[in-house]
């Protein structure tokens, strides 16, 4: 037998489907805000594996919340309550905005979405949602749908589940002429991610949440993204002072453990009954204790006013190189580059420090977890420096 084969990691690429771009870097274990690689190389992760590693690695309270629920129990279903899901759905609904207080735990954010459609659809009636030029809310079959573009790029279904009338960003105008009777709910994304951090404007949500009180549809807040603290407050919905009918969130939700969740009112809940929606891992037990663990790291240790306080000193330290402008919210930054995205980051990459692209090509997205310090946004400040314009 050949020894050296055998003690030879195998490769993603002999073995899995070939559709997923990736960088030329393999991490083995995370601190902090930073990532080892296999060769030895320590990188500054500015990205989160798409925002989903708020708390950074090996965060301590996260861990033994983690260990000890594995070592008590590592799973039950929905099939029977338990007081680890409803203290988790209890800190979730308290972390929310005021008013939306019941919770059905999922598994992904593209899960969330799609029962927070199925819901506006039962509840309506109605066959038509009205969603927002640039969106991105999943790639199962109705979160698709309303996902700017995929029909031409990707969608691979023959036909949409119901119909959908896309509004370019920001006009409000628009939005309450689109928004009629025969629409079920509007559902937007406060800030944009996948289209480069696009912070849609108070004005334009105030618009929309007024568009559904006067047609009966339902407004979604899709903070997959956004939330758990990544816009310097708990959702966007509380910075801009509106409150959804509903709100889906995952990504950070369970700080690296797979989690979503659909947070809604109490009247909307009171109109559901057993077996209206469904999930086998959902609420699960681990998933609970990471989410709890999350929301208490996330206020005893002030990180929303440390996420606040970091991204301003990003926004006044990093306009230089490449960057002509900054756009976004919080920890979910969209940095405009004069250079290709990709370009500046492979030049990022090659200096120990990782970021995503976008859907814009010049814009690179910065998605780091909400523990990142001024130590490194200096790193990534001296790092643009040196790409140059």
């Amino acid at each position: 037998m050949d020894m050296k084969s055998e003690n030879t990691p195998p490769r993603e690429a002999d073995w899995t489907v070939p559709v997923y771009a990736q960088l030329p870097v393999e991490p083995v274990r995370g601190d902090g805000v930073y990532l080892e690689t296999r060769d030895g190389r320590r990188l500054l992760d500015l990205y989160g594996g798409h925002a989903v590693a708020c708390l950074g690695y090996g965060h301590p309270r996260l861990l033994q919340a983690l260990r000890t629920q594995a070592e008590t129990l590592i799973f039950q279903s929905n099939a029977v309550p338990m007081a680890i899901r409803a203290e988790a759905c209890r800190a979730l609904a308290a972390f929310a905005p005021p008013g939306l207080d019941r919770v059905f735990l999922v598994n992904s954010g593209a899960e969330a979405n799609e029962n927070a459609l199925r819901l506006a659809f039962r509840l309506t009636g109605r066959k038509r949602v009205v969603a927002v030029e640039g969106a991105f809310h999943g790639r199962t079959g109705a979160a698709a749908a309303v996902t700017w573009g995929a029909r031409e790029r990707w969608y691979g279904y023959p036909q949409l589940p119901f119909e959908v009338t896309f509004v370019p960003t920001d006009d409000a105008e628009t939005l309450l002429r689109t928004v009629s009777d025969d629409v079920a709910a509007v559902i937007v994304e406060p800030v944009q991610g996948v289209a480069g951090a696009v912070d849609l404007s108070a004005e334009f949500l105030a618009a929309a949440k007024r568009a559904c009180d006067a047609s009966g549809a339902m407004l979604i807040f899709d903070e997959v993204q956004s939330g758990m603290g990544r816009s310097g407050y708990a959702f966007v919905a509380q910075a801009v002072g509106i409150t959804p009918h509903v709100l889906t969130t995952a990504k950070g939700l369970a700080g690296g453990f797979p989690a979503g969740a659909v947070i809604t009112t109490g009247e909307i809940a009171r109109s559901l009954q057993v077996g209206d929606l469904g999930t086998t891992f959902g609420g699960g037990p681990l998933a609970c204790a990471a989410i709890s663990a999350v929301i208490e790291a996330i206020q005893e240790e002030s990180l929303l006013e440390r996420v606040r306080e970091t991204s301003a000193k990003i926004r006044s330290c990093c306009l230089r190189g490449p960057v002509k402008a900054i756009q976004g919210r919080g920890l979910l930054l969209g940095l405009r580059t004069e250079l290709p995205a990709r370009q500046v980051r492979d030049a990022l990459l090659q200096r120990d420090i990782m970021a995503g692209t976008s859907a814009d090509p010049h814009v690179l997205r910065l998605l780091p977890p909400l523990t990142l310090g001024d130590e490194e946004v200096e790193q990534l400040s001296r790092a643009l420096a040196e790409i140059g314009p």
